[in-house]
């Protein structure tokens, strides 16, 4: 291919193939053009997946993909073939576990070589140019593939046989339904990969991993196991204060390179915001846990702010790079914050960012410090950092957010990350529960307008004329055939979106999307593969159970069948769960903290469910009221319905059979409680309700 021509990749949406457009290198979108030229040139498929964000990805093709000697190899030797992973998790997926049964390992850039069939022979992650750091150079391999595939055809054949009939062993493993002694044994394991003086479990790197804690705080509430809440406190306070949250424009980063949560991969990406803020909000107590609410909206205001469309949906993330280099947008040396905020500013600045001369900033390649600075709230916290001086909480408090205001402003005429605009269903659907839990968990409507209208983004652009879902959306169009992430996520989001606003069609598309996945994506021997029957053909259809960066598909299904069933008194929903359930068993026992969200799944489970149904005008000062002090029910396997008393049959009395009798008391608001669905009198006192609800086994009052 000639330089300075563009590749088939100027043709497609996905802001990271665009990014490729202009390679020497003569990619192919994922298709059958790819697969027939290699089976007509006799020749393996060359594939490389990436994200747009991804630093070691813009390092790979910096070295490799813009190089002409390298793109020559490459083109003379292989089909080349560009694959976005977010835009297409199912080949990913697929190619990841090959990658993870060959190596050991995985992460990206992912790099596979294949057969036009589509069967992997090579696996490995970045490869760089030449040979270094123990890793073998592109210039170096590709000639010995060539070879291999001249000399030895018959034993790739074969090898690439052997890896694909390992992939296609079931992951579930059918067993009993666990009780709650797995819930015990996975809190000790988290409990000995706790770690003790950072906070998180393991050593570096260190992931966020919220849906862990997520399981804790759940877990201890529910046994009084302190530890267990104290560990997941102690871990969201760690990751707040730590470099691995942007501590100007707010925001968490990928992951920590080191033990102390100080230095990450800057990329952000919206899944993360959306899992730590609903880790945040459900630590949050009024009086207790202030501290995890203001963490939960200094996320929400950099998502809002850096990753919302003007039409609603949420932009997928921002880059780890600017100007060509990780995390220089982030970055500072002492000299221009000296320029910044002059002399005692600077010095208050240091003492609260643990900043230093010689920089604090430690390249994770090289090792060495770099002579800049990432801020992160220095050892001991935001409420002793300037202890023993004669400044006031109050004071250092209105210092701090001048600082942050100049040191922001200052930041905000650097050259900002690029923002890979595309919107994803899945990771919507996580973003619309954050923001709908939050909304009434911390009072603030206006994140319950915001997942509103990101939620109508998706129903309105993101779906056939058939009513399923789209992946992804970019540049005014929707494309990529749902999968069982868009789904689980999505019904998760329109869930939480319907106990914030009482909006019985969030709930009626909820269950509709749900009978799309039993219909579309369930595997008769149980559980429910990622993609579709019907969707594109790949040399496995992957089913798989535990979680990664986000939580398991499956898990997040089995959450939302057990909330569906108690909140619609369907019992075919938590039929369903428990076929569900019983598929993954033994893989989930084998492993209890690789499966958190499955333990949270459980913790619902283990606890008595309780449904609070509220029949009353939906503007009503006595409704409001009640609705209120039903939402002091702060164990999370209750479910809270509004039955509106305006007219005689609702759209939720359709929906919610068991609600069409419970009406309006003598014109007064009326709350029924029921637990298993047995219900009680109803009553029309909030201090009655109050009363009930604290005396429940399966709810607790938040007094």
């Amino acid at each position: 291919m000639n330089s300075g021509a563009l590749n088939r990749l100027q043709h497609e949406k996905s802001p990271y193939l665009l990014q490729h457009a202009a390679n020497p290198v003569d990619w192919h979108p994922w298709g059958e053009e790819a697969f027939s030229r290699a089976k007509a040139e006799d020749k393996p498929v060359f594939l490389s997946v990436g994200y747009s964000t991804c630093h070691w990805c813009h390092v790979m093709a910096h070295e490799s993909f813009e190089d002409e000697e390298t793109a020559s190899l490459l083109n003379g030797a292989f089909v080349c073939v560009k694959v976005d992973r977010e835009e297409r998790p199912d080949i990913d997926g697929v190619y990841m576990r090959v990658c993870q049964i060959m190596t050991g390992g995985g992460g990206w850039p992912l790099t596979i070589v294949m057969t036009p069939e589509r069967r992997p022979f090579f696996a490995a992650t970045y490869i760089p140019k030449e040979s270094r750091w123990g890793r073998k150079g592109l210039v170096e391999l590709i000639p010995r593939i060539v070879e291999l595939w001249r000399t030895e055809r018959e034993r790739i054949e074969a090898e690439a046989a052997g890896t694909l009939s390992v992939l296609q062993q079931s992951v579930s493993g059918r067993g009993e339904t666990p009780g709650e002694e797995l819930l015990s044994e996975a809190f000790g394991e988290l409990r000995d990969q706790y770690d003790e003086e950072f906070g998180g479990f393991g050593d570096a790197p260190k992931f966020p991993m919220p849906h862990q804690l997520l399981f804790l705080l759940r877990y201890g509430q529910r046994s009084g196991e302190g530890e267990a809440v104290r560990m997941a406190e102690r871990t969201l306070r760690a990751m707040r204060r730590g470099g691995i949250f942007d501590q100007l424009g707010y925001g968490l980063h990928r992951y920590s390179t080191d033990r102390k949560w100080l230095v990450p991969h800057f990329e952000k990406m919206l899944y993360d915001q959306a899992l730590f803020a609903l880790a945040a909000t459900e630590a949050f107590r009024p009086g207790i846990g202030e501290e995890h609410g203001r963490t939960a909206r200094e996320v929400m205001e950099y998502v809002l702010r850096d990753l919302r469309a003007s039409d609603g949906g949420f932009y997928a993330a921002e880059d780890a790079d600017s100007e060509g280099e990780e995390g220089r947008y982030y970055l500072w040396e002492m000299e221009e914050i000296r320029r910044i905020l002059g002399p005692q500013d600077t010095r208050f600045a240091m003492e609260m960012f643990g900043l230093r001369d010689g920089g604090n900033f430690i390249d994770p390649v090289t090792g060495k410090r770099t002579g800049s600075n990432i801020l992160s709230i220095a050892s001991g916290g935001e409420g002793d950092v300037c202890a023993g001086t004669l400044i006031s909480a109050g004071e250092k408090t209105r210092q701090l957010e001048e600082v942050r205001r100049r040191l922001l402003a200052a930041r905000n005429a650097r050259i900002r990350p690029m923002r890979d605009e595309k919107v994803l269903a899945d990771w919507n659907g996580l973003m619309i529960a954050a923001l709908a839990r939050a909304s009434w968990v911390l009072g603030e409507p206006s994140y319950y307008a915001a997942a509103r209208a990101a939620a109508d983004f998706v129903l309105s652009r993101m779906k056939t004329p058939e009513g399923r879902l789209l992946h992804r959306w970019c540049g005014g169009e929707a494309a990529v055939t749902g999968n069982l992430d868009d789904y689980s996520f999505m019904i998760w989001g329109l869930m939480e979106l319907y106990e914030a606003g009482f909006d019985t069609a969030d709930l009626q598309n909820a269950i509709g999307f749900q009978r799309i996945l039993s219909d579309r994506f369930g595997d008769p021997e149980g559980g429910f593969f990622f993609t579709p029957d019907d969707g594109e053909e790949l040399p496995i259809r992957l089913k798989e159970s535990h979680d990664g960066a986000v939580p398991s598909g499956n898990a997040v299904t089995l959450m939302n069948l057990i909330r569906m069933g108690r909140m619609t008194g369907d019992s075919r929903f938590e039929q369903e769960a428990a076929r569900l359930l019983s598929a993954f068993a033994e893989s989930v026992r084998r492993l209890p903290s690789a499966h958190a969200q499955w333990l949270v799944a459980l913790e619902m489970l283990a606890s008595p469910s309780c449904e609070v149904v509220i029949a009353g005008r939906p503007e009503a000062a006595d409704t409001l009221e009640l609705i209120s002090v039903a939402r002091r029910c702060r164990r999370p396997q209750a479910v809270l319905l509004l039955r509106p008393d305006t007219e005689k049959m609702p759209e939720i009395a359709k929906v919610v059979p068991f609600t069409r009798e419970m009406r309006t008391i003598d014109g007064r608001a009326a709350a029924y409680v029921c637990r298993n669905f047995s219900c009680r009198r109803p009553v029309t006192a909030p201090e009655d309700l109050a009363a009930i609800l604290a005396g429940e086994g399966g709810c607790e009052s938040a007094d």
